[in-house]
């Protein structure tokens, strides 16, 4: 008899255990794909950033940098602009220039828009 509860308690723990890594693994699967589900576009989220961050330097016709101000240029140097956001202040080529580090939410947007395709609308 002491047996069989012995072997019902080592069951009831495996099953809680088990039951515990299953949800880590289904709500870490549920946090990614709610980051790649929002759509990303330049229209929509890109422009407004590169106007707010990234001017006057990279606005024609002020700015004398690389311009960004048209969905073309920007999808031709998106991966050039990620990694120089992604850059620490200090380092050589970190943007935006002489201003503070973009947030890691605002980097996101630039990441998530390359994977989704890099939609203009």
């Amino acid at each position: 008899m002491t047996q069989s509860i012995h072997m019902r308690k080592v069951y009831i723990f495996l099953f809680i255990g088990a039951s515990f890594l299953l949800q880590l693994c289904t709500t870490k699967k549920k946090a990614q794909n709610a980051t790649v589900a929002t759509k990303v576009t330049y229209v929509t989220d890109i422009q407004p950033l590169v106007v707010k961050h990234c001017s006057p330097c990279h606005i024609p016709p002020q700015g004398k940098k690389e311009p960004l101000n048209t969905y073309a240029a920007m999808k031709a140097e998106i991966d050039n602009v990620i990694e120089s956001i992604k850059k620490n202040p200090g380092e050589h080529g970190f943007m935006p220039a002489r201003r503070a580090k973009l947030s890691d939410s605002t980097i996101l947007v630039f990441e998530n828009w390359k994977k989704g395709g890099l939609l203009e609308q």
